[in-house]
C-alpha cells in the first residue's frame, strides 16, 4: 500500500495527500488519514465531521470516476482551517439533491454542505477535485 505524503504548502502550513485505488475500502484509509492529519493539527474535534465528510467525497469519486485511483488532500489554510478533498480523473462535476425519502443515494452532498463551513469542485486539466472546509478551534 503506498504511504501518505506529507508536504509543506506555500503558507508554511502541512498538508496531507495519498493516492488510493477506486474502491470502496479506501474510505476506511482515507477516514484513518483525516484522523492523523487533525490530531497532528491540534484539530480533534473536527475529527468526526472529516471522517464523514471525506467517507462522503471517496464515495462519491468510487461510484462516478473513471481511472483506478483517487487522491485524497488534506491541507490547512489556516490556523483552525482544514480543506478536505478528493482529486479524481472524471470532469463530470458532483450535483447536490435532495432525495425523495425512499432514495438508497443521493444524500451524500446534503451531508457535506451540512457539515462543512463551505465546500465546492475545483475543475483540473484531467479531472477535478472536490472539497470541503471545516473550521474548529487548536489544541495543544
Amino acid at each position: 500500500m503506498p504511504q501518505p505524503t506529507t508536504h509543506a504548502r506555500p503558507t508554511g502550513r502541512p498538508g496531507y495527500s495519498e493516492t488510493l485505488p477506486r474502491e470502496p475500502e479506501s474510505a476506511a484509509t482515507a477516514r484513518r488519514l483525516v484522523r492523523v492529519a487533525l490530531s497532528a493539527w491540534g484539530l480533534d474535534d473536527l475529527a468526526e465531521d472529516g471522517t464523514l465528510i471525506i467517507s462522503e467525497l471517496v464515495t462519491n469519486a468510487v461510484r462516478h470516476a473513471r481511472r483506478e485511483t483517487i487522491r485524497v488532500v488534506i491541507d490547512r489554510p489556516g490556523a483552525a482551517r482544514v480543506r478536505i478533498g478528493v482529486v479524481d480523473f472524471s470532469k463530470v462535476r458532483p450535483v447536490r439533491r435532495e432525495p425523495n425519502l425512499g432514495d438508497e443515494h443521493g444524500r451524500g452532498l446534503t451531508l457535506v454542505g451540512t457539515l462543512a463551513t463551505d465546500w465546492g469542485t475545483e475543475p483540473l486539466p484531467w479531472g477535478k477535485r472536490v472539497w470541503a472546509e471545516l473550521g474548529g478551534e487548536v489544541r495543544g
